[in-house]
Parts: C-alpha cells; sequence; structure tokens
C-alpha cells in the first residue's frame, strides 16, 4: 500500500491539470468568474446557432421554468428547490441546443437534481409522472395514471441520462445563490416591503426573465 508521502511525490500539477501517478486529470475551478456565462455565449446561443429564433428560444425557456414550478408545486418541493432547478435549467441551455435537446426531458432531470442539491430528494418515479400530469392538462385531455411500460422505462432512462448530462455540463458546478433575501433586505430599507404588487413582482421575477439574463 502506498503512503500518503509516496502519492503525494508521484502527484504534480500540470498546466493541462493534475498529474497523478502517469495520467493526468482535469480540474474544476469554484470561483466567481466561472459562475456567471461569458457574454459570448448570451448571443449567439446555442439555439441560435442551430437556428432557433430567439423569441421561440425565448418562449420555450419560460415554459421549461412554468413546467418546473407547477411540478414542484406538485411534488410539495421547497421553493429553493425550484428556483435551483430553474437556473440549472436555464445554465444547461446556454451550453446546449434546443433543437437537440428535449426541454421536458432536461427541465425533469433539472427539477430531480435540484432536489436532492436542496436536501428534499425525490424519486424520478414522482417526477415522471408529475410531469406526465402536466402534459395532460396542457393538451385539454383526462388525466390518466401514468403506465409503467416500456415508453416509461425509456423516459425514465433518458431523465437519468439528462441529469449526467447536466452534471457535466455545468462542470458539476450546481451550487445556487438566490437573490431572494437580498430583494428582502432592499424592500426593507426602501421601506416598501408592504407593498404587495412590488413585492410580488421582485419575488417572482428571478425565477423567470432574469434568470435568462443573469444566471
Amino acid at each position: 500500500m502506498e503512503t500518503m508521502a509516496t502519492t503525494a511525490a508521484n502527484s504534480s500539477q500540470n498546466n493541462d491539470g493534475i498529474l497523478i501517478g502517469d495520467k493526468i486529470y482535469s480540474e474544476v475551478f469554484l470561483t466567481i468568474d466561472n459562475s456567471l456565462i461569458p457574454e459570448e455565449k448570451l448571443s449567439p446561443t446555442p439555439s441560435m446557432q442551430d437556428g432557433l429564433d430567439l423569441h421561440t428560444e425565448t418562449d420555450l425557456r419560460i415554459l421549461g421554468c412554468e413546467l418546473i414550478q407547477s411540478a414542484g408545486i406538485l411534488l410539495r418541493l421547497p421553493q429553493v428547490a425550484m428556483a435551483t432547478a430553474q437556473v440549472l435549467f436555464q445554465r444547461f441551455f446556454y451550453s446546449k441546443s434546443f433543437v437537440k435537446h428535449s426541454f421536458e426531458i432536461v427541465a425533469m432531470a433539472c427539477i430531480n437534481l435540484a432536489s436532492k442539491i436542496e436536501e428534499a430528494p425525490r424519486r424520478v418515479r414522482d417526477v415522471i409522472n408529475v410531469f406526465h400530469y402536466l402534459r395532460q392538462i396542457r393538451g385539454k385531455k383526462s388525466a390518466s395514471p401514468l403506465i409503467l411500460d416500456q415508453n416509461y422505462i425509456n423516459t425514465k432512462n433518458q431523465v437519468i441520462k439528462a441529469e449526467r448530462r447536466v452534471l457535466k455540463e455545468l462542470g458539476f458546478c450546481v451550487h445556487v445563490k438566490h437573490p431572494h433575501k437580498i430583494i428582502v433586505m432592499y424592500l426593507q430599507v426602501l421601506e416598501c416591503e408592504k407593498n404587495q404588487t412590488l413585492v410580488q413582482t421582485a419575488w417572482a421575477r428571478p425565477e423567470c426573465r432574469d434568470l435568462c439574463d443573469c444566471m
């Protein structure tokens, strides 16, 4: 068995990563710089490069966040888990295209991942079941139970793979610092905490449009 000293002696830093033994392993840097999306990734986005227009992409981003919010309520998730899932969803689609990835599968993956990040885990089956119900409601169909057939198994596998893909694309940097506490502080300083319309608008805004701009 190698001692710690021997292991340390065999490990050295390289410009391309860390050399351990005879293999180079890449590094993940957790800094404030890589928590923000570079300006060059904001426009054109991967979806635009694949021919999707800005209006349609914006609609898909909003729909994805609305689905996550509705599913989170039905899953009885804490609000912070829903907000985290929405941020992950937005960040992912600044790296990948809506044209090549199902926004619904990614939304399911993000809410499943966020539930674990925020220590309120839910079963993949429950997540799929809730999205199945929401799909029926959107299509104005009568609600029917989810059938545990091959289609369900395929969807479950897609969600699990999508969750791994989200983690990979984000470099496992999935910590999210939400602005809600700061919003409350600002409202109190401005003595506007009793203005219900302003409070509601400010509270809801980070979870919809501004996520596209800031995250």
